[in-house]
């Protein structure tokens, strides 16, 4: 098998006046001899120690024939070039056309400028030019990496090889299968212009058509959808940024990540990954995570999504999370203690209000998780910020922010959060929305709880008070209680024949409220019970509305198609 050596040199091409130099005879061939042929034709033999020189360019073999006349040298075993010291090819076999310096060498060709080595039984190398070819099949040794292709072509100004038909690239980290590929063998940076499929050992598979990849560093850019995944992950997009050595991936153009261990996938127009930080995700312009279930799968839409790991100290027993994992965008500390963030003012106000509440939720559930044996050493979160947006066949919600932790499937909504559920509207100014397989069990309002059912424009049953607690049946209210000081309804009671027989306003520290067939059926007072029944006709406004009232349909998602909107 032939040898091609590739090496970082200067000075590999001749200049004009070296191409036009006829070829030299050296002193010290044990055997030199003249053959004419024809009247215009001598060669000249050299047999034992045979060297030949043109310019800066020497040649050596066991045995050389040149025809002064035409320029052209025959080469016979143990072939060296020796190309102003830069640039070193070894051969069996070598012909030599002076007048353009182009060499074709075979059965084990060796070519070195120091840099790497590439194999192949048959090459075309001009001098002049500085370009290799090959087309019967070789391979390329940069360090550890080899490179092995049907035909390539050596480029000695670039140091770049262009490899063509089944490309295969194996080192230490990567395996590469392209159709055609552009190595770089001073830079290690392979340049992908077809089909590629890249396997790393960590079982990692990039499928690209289009980008860069820095062996050395183990920095890339990809183009034109490039999919990247592993056993748990994917990331598909129009431009990807990703670096081996820190974990980080950044994707732009129609991104899409996809966590099939927890069975999330986000959608934007701009997302950033770090895989080595449990894949927590980060992503901008219009984003959607879908939580996949059997049952029904909830869509949540905000400015910015975040997801993360939070992680029990084995020491104190209690989950604390880290520092900025996606160092270029943004630092996200639940429990508001990183005083680095950089995301804006509101969010991390939000995030300080919201701390010692979820930080004591998640902790009071650490004693109980090591009493009963679980292993759960970390647990995910989610947060979103800024017109948060959630939609699912069961419910939907409207929040400036959230926080969603998958150790309990409570959605935590803050600041004018609204939550919907068939006819029902609850509004108030802070959320928990316990859920079970995408389904809701239960939701608790924190101050100023309001409860609004629409009976038509004019007529809307409402109940107000100072906390609300609801629990779901089969994905429906099926029961809510209401408590305030005192907590208040307007409701539009019915007769035999569904004729409204006025509008009852009433109080009390209590209020029970009752769903059938997720309509609204009987309401309760419990305590300090007060009330009038008002006639229809004679109600005003300011009677036929609670302090607070909103309707807010229009806030409400109508379909999950637009959350991508």
């Amino acid at each position: 098998m032939a040898s091609f050596v590739l090496c970082a040199v200067t000075g590999f091409a001749q200049t004009a006046q070296d191409t036009t130099r006829a070829i030299e005879i050296l002193p010290g061939s044990k055997s030199l001899r003249q053959l004419k042929t024809s009247d215009s034709t001598t060669l000249i033999t050299l047999a034992g120690n045979a060297a030949v020189k043109q310019g800066n360019t020497i040649i050596t073999g066991d045995s050389i024939v040149v025809n002064q006349l035409t320029g052209v040298a025959e080469v016979f075993g143990n072939v060296h070039i020796n190309d102003a010291d830069s640039v070193q090819t070894y051969a069996q076999y070598l012909k030599y056309i002076g007048k353009d310096r182009i060499a074709y060498l075979k059965k084990s060709v060796k070519l070195t400028d120091c840099k790497g080595i590439l194999y192949t039984d048959d090459l075309e190398y001009n001098l002049a030019t500085g370009i290799a070819t090959y087309k019967g099949g070789g391979r390329v040794v940069n360090g550890k990496t080899i490179l092995t292709s049907t035909d390539a072509v050596y480029y000695s100004d670039t140091k770049d090889v262009y490899f063509k038909k089944y490309v295969h690239l194996v080192d230490p980290k990567y395996d590469i299968i392209a159709d055609s590929l552009l190595y770089n063998t001073e830079l290690k940076e392979a340049h992908f212009i077809s089909p590629t499929r890249i396997k790393t050992k960590e079982g990692g598979v990039v499928n690209t058509k289009n980008g860069i990849y820095n062996l050395e560093t183990g920095e890339a850019q990809f183009f034109d959808r490039t999919a990247v995944s592993d056993s748990g992950h994917s990331l598909i997009a129009d431009h990807i940024f990703s670096d081996d050595k820190t974990g980080i991936a950044v994707a732009d153009g129609r991104a899409k990540f996809v966590d099939s261990v927890n069975k999330v996938t986000v959608i934007g127009g701009h997302l950033e990954t770090n895989r080595k930080e449990g894949n927590s995700f980060l992503a901008t312009q219009k984003p959607v995570m879908i939580l996949y279930s059997k049952g029904d799968s909830t869509y949540v839409a905000a400015d910015t999504l975040f997801s993360g790991l939070r992680k029990l100290d084995v020491v104190t027993k209690k989950y604390s999370n880290k520092k900025d994992t996606l160092k270029t965008s943004v630092a996200l500390d639940v429990t508001g203690r990183d005083t680095s963030v950089t995301i804006k003012p509101s969010v991390n106000d939000m995030l300080k209000k919201v701390s010692t509440t979820v930080t004591d939720s998640l902790n009071s559930r650490v004693a109980d998780t090591l009493t009963h044996n679980n292993t759960m050493d970390s647990i995910r979160y989610f947060l979103g910020f800024h017109h948060v947006r959630i939609f699912n066949d069961s419910l939907q919600a409207v929040a400036d922010s959230m926080y969603l932790s998958t150790e309990d499937s409570v959605f935590r909504l803050f600041q004018k959060p609204v939550f919907w559920n068939g006819k029902t509207q609850v509004a108030g100014d802070t959320m928990y929305l316990y859920t079970k397989n995408q389904q809701p069990q239960r939701l608790y309002v924190f101050f100023n709880a309001m409860v609004v059912s629409k009976e038509n424009d004019a007529m809307y049953n409402q109940i107000a008070g100072r906390t609300l607690n609801a629990y779901f049946k089969e994905g429906s209210i099926d029961y809510i209680r209401v408590k305030g000081s005192p907590a208040e309804s307007i409701f539009y009671p019915q007769d035999d024949d569904s004729a409204y027989v006025g509008m009852n306003r009433s109080s009390g520290d209590v209020i029970d409220i009752y769903f059938v067939n997720k309509e609204l059926n009987k309401i309760k007072f419990v305590n300090n019970v007060d009330g009038t029944l008002f006639p229809i006709k004679s109600t005003t406004d300011e009677q036929k509305y609670l302090k607070g009232f909103l309707w807010q349909d229009k806030r409400r998602p109508k379909n999950k198609l637009e959350l991508f909107e």
